[in-house]
């Protein structure tokens, strides 16, 4: 993480920076976030992360309290201004201050806050020319689950999932859900390809309604590359001519590996037309609202 944080519009040394000890978001993880990726200093797909953010804060019962879209993306550029982020990751977070029942810890008579607005900033991961090594994940996604499909601060269940697959040396792993449906990777959407149509899970497997998910569907819409949205079980997966993944932090993420199957991808390749088309995309952002 880099040096410098936004707290409630305020530029801080993360280091130094601090925040009430009980709180919601510390004592039962009521909290949201989404991780924006960074290009020549500017936010991509912006105005999608804030409007997914607010939506998951609604669903998390998260107060937005007064923060507006351009006054926390002015707060963003002045972050990435003072890390010096030419290319990286944002983090924007809302965390709820007010825990109910036996554990509520009552306001100082003039504290007005509901929700802390917390920004921070890291360098982007690195990827692999050899590209990413995928297997299957033993841990279920629960769809009756309330949390499921939102970007919650409780995100343990999605770390330990991934840290299982590093354990086995794979880079990410499949999750199904509890009828056996393909979900996504740990922490990205997943893509295959077969016979030159691109197959993603829908939303109603548990799949994250991702941001880079839903851009990679405009992209493919605009490069007549045919797109369905289904519920799958790990014989098509099996059946692919290339998967790749897709997240903020990965762009396009092409897999080389899946367990014991090797993939060559040949130039021209619906992972290769796709990534290309969002490198594109990053190239001309616009400039943060004055």
């Amino acid at each position: 993480m880099h040096p410098r944080i936004i707290h409630n519009g305020r530029l801080l040394d993360a280091a130094t920076a601090r925040l009430p000890a009980l709180t919601a978001t510390n004592i039962h993880g009521r909290g949201v976030f989404t991780i924006i990726s960074i290009h020549g200093g500017r936010a991509f797909l912006w105005p999608q992360h804030w409007a997914r953010l607010l939506a998951h804060a609604e669903r998390a019962g998260v107060q937005p309290a007064a923060f507006a879209a351009a006054t926390v993306e002015r707060g963003l550029a002045r972050l990435l201004e003072a890390n010096n982020v030419e290319r990286g990751l944002a983090r924007v977070m809302l965390l709820a201050r007010a825990a109910r029942g036996v554990w509520r810890v009552p306001a100082p008579t003039d504290e007005t806050i509901e929700t802390d607005l917390l920004i921070a900033t890291a360098d982007a991961p690195p990827i692999s020319d050899d590209g990413l090594a995928l297997t299957l994940s033993p841990y279920r996604v629960n769809t009756h689950a309330p949390l499921v499909g939102i970007k919650c601060v409780s995100y343990l269940e999605q770390v330990l999932a991934r840290e299982e697959a590093r354990g086995r040396d794979f880079d990410e792993a499949v999750r199904l859900n509890e009828r056996g449906e393909i979900v996504s990777a740990t922490m990205a959407s997943i893509f295959w390809v077969t016979k030159g149509t691109a197959h993603t899970p829908a939303l109603s497997t548990g799949a994250l309604a991702s941001t880079t998910r839903a851009c990679l569907l405009e992209l493919a819409a605009e490069l007549s590359i045919p797109v369905v949205e289904g519920v799958y079980d790990l014989a098509h997966l099996g059946d692919a001519d290339e998967i790749f993944l897709a997240s903020a932090s990965l762009g396009v993420g092409i897999v080389t590996t899946y367990d014991f199957h090797r993939y060559v991808v040949p130039a021209g390749s619906v992972a290769l037309r796709l990534r290309e088309a969002l490198r594109q995309l990053t190239l001309h952002l616009p400039e943060a609202d004055d």
